[in-house]
Order: C-alpha cells, then sequence, then structure tokens
C-alpha cells in the first residue's frame, strides 16, 4: 500500500492544523506524548515534530510532506517543494512578521543604526544573512526563548521577533523600527516524493482542501426570499463567486436567492437588502469552498 508520511507542526499551530484537517475530512488524533497520532486515513502516517525542524525533515526524505513556516524553511536554507501558501495561525488568517525591535528610549531609529551592536533572535541563520546582504555588521546571537527579555534586561541591544499584531512587543515596552520579513505556514514537500505520481497526488488533494477549507472560514452563505419584481435590484448588490443562484418558489410570484459572500459584508449587506425587499433572510457557515 502507498503510505504518505505526513509532518504535523507541534506547538502553536498544532491545534488549527488538526482543526483544519478536521474540516478536511480527517480526523488527527493527537494521543497524549504520542509523536505520532492517528488519522482516518490508512493512505497517511503522521508525525508530529517541531515546526522550526520540519523542513529538515522534508528535506532528507524522512518526511514525504509536512507543514510548517516560511520562516523556517528559508532559516533552514531547505531544498523543498512549496506546494501551497496557507494563510492560518493561532492568531488569525494574515502572515506573521519578523521585526526588528528595540526599547522605547533606545537611540536606534533605523537599520542601520544597529551597526556594532548585538540582536538576539531565535531566527539566527536567517537574521545573519539578512544583515550581511546590506552590509551592517552586526553580532547576532541565538535565543532559546522569552527573546523580548534579552533586550529589556540589557542583554541585547535589539531583537528580531516574529509578531501578528505586535500587542505582545509593545506589551514589553520595545517598538518595532524595521520588518525584515512576513511568514505564512506553507505545505512543503521532499523533491524526491513529488516526483512520484501517486504521493503528488496525494499531496495536491491535502493542499485543494485546506486551501477550500480556510477560504471556507472567511466566507458565509445567505439564502432569502425576493419577490420577483424587486429581484434586479437585490441582485444588482449581491457579491457571489461567479452570479447568485435563483429559483422560483412552487406556485407563487417569490423567488429564492442564494449566494456566498465574505463574513466581513454581512453586517453591513443585511440592512440593505431588508431595505430592498428581501425577507426570510438566512446566513449560514461554510465547511469547504473550491
Amino acid at each position: 500500500m502507498n503510505i504518505l508520511r505526513l509532518g504535523i507542526p507541534k506547538g502553536s499551530l498544532q491545534d488549527a492544523t488538526v482543526e483544519i484537517f478536521r474540516k478536511c475530512g480527517w480526523k488527527i488524533n493527537v494521543n497524549g506524548r504520542s509523536y505520532f497520532p492517528e488519522i482516518n486515513d490508512e493512505t497517511i502516517a503522521c508525525s508530529i515534530c517541531r515546526a522550526q525542524e520540519m523542513s529538515r525533515y522534508v528535506e532528507n526524505g524522512t518526511l514525504d510532506a509536512g507543514l510548517t513556516g516560511k520562516d523556517w524553511i528559508l532559516e533552514n536554507d531547505s531544498q523543498v517543494q512549496v506546494v501551497s501558501d496557507l494563510f492560518y495561525s493561532k492568531v488569525s488568517q494574515r502572515p506573521a512578521r519578523w521585526v526588528l525591535a528595540v526599547p522605547y528610549d533606545s537611540d536606534i531609529r533605523t537599520i542601520e543604526d544597529c551597526r556594532g551592536k548585538k540582536i538576539s533572535t531565535e531566527l539566527l541563520n536567517f537574521t545573519k544573512r539578512y544583515f550581511h546582504s546590506r552590509n551592517i555588521a552586526v553580532n547576532v546571537e541565538f535565543s532559546w526563548g522569552a527573546t523580548e527579555a534579552k533586550v529589556v534586561s540589557g542583554l541585547a541591544d535589539a531583537i528580531v521577533e516574529v509578531t501578528e499584531t505586535g500587542s505582545t512587543i509593545k506589551a514589553h515596552g520595545l517598538r518595532i523600527i524595521h520588518e525584515l520579513m512576513q511568514s505564512n505556514t506553507q505545505l512543503i514537500a521532499n523533491l524526491e516524493s513529488w516526483k512520484q505520481d501517486w504521493k503528488r497526488d496525494k499531496i495536491q488533494q491535502i493542499a485543494r482542501l485546506m486551501q477550500g477549507a480556510l477560504l471556507a472560514e472567511q466566507m458565509v452563505g445567505l439564502k432569502m426570499n425576493v419577490h420577483k419584481d424587486k429581484l434586479a435590484g437585490i441582485v444588482g448588490i449581491l457579491p457571489s463567486l461567479n452570479a447568485p443562484t435563483v429559483a422560483h418558489l412552487h406556485n407563487s410570484d417569490w423567488l429564492s436567492i442564494e449566494t456566498v459572500v465574505s463574513k466581513t459584508m454581512v453586517r453591513d449587506l443585511i440592512p440593505d437588502l431588508l431595505r430592498l425587499g428581501a425577507e426570510g433572510i438566512i446566513e449560514y457557515p461554510l465547511n469547504k469552498v473550491i
């Protein structure tokens, strides 16, 4: 039997990954301390490993595919096939940012002001390459964690840290002076595995369904009844993937309209629909949009 060895990221992305796979139809059972969770697909064998190490295991063939951040692929300089960009995290569906931050009272105002300074970060190799490419000589030291505390306590002049909202950095009394990179979750594949038809098809299936599940999280379905005389006005303001679905109600001059819209639009859209004559408006969640 063909088996796809799939890496699930341990840590902050684990729960979000398991939830997205559930929406795709795969139930991953992370049981206690086991690093090999069960999945309801006999053609997939799951392994859990740190996102920081995932690209190494995919590159050397220990795993056929895995989910990790773009940042750690660049950090490890891994030669892998990037199959799909997947914008999800424990906080939001937007890229994380690796930023250069200093204390609020620091004299450092620009990245050039870091010349000769000590910088603490977990993203060691990428940060070294980044400053070297700009001919800015700095001393970059690896941080095992609590990176913000390094600069607050005076152990470093600046930090390179990941953030989504910037709130944690501000809460530590730091200010961001430069953005080095934006990162998002990526589905990656081993180069040799990608050449094998069955494994490539399986990985593409996972990518397609995950993209569909993530898109569905941003959208809802809307259904409503409209008199035929008011159809043009309603359809004129309705966004949709292609065009709204319109169906006649039995023995009636009324129509049923169904469409898919962004969640962010609904609060402003519903009052307009009511004003134009829509009735019986139903909003419902979506599982996948493909």
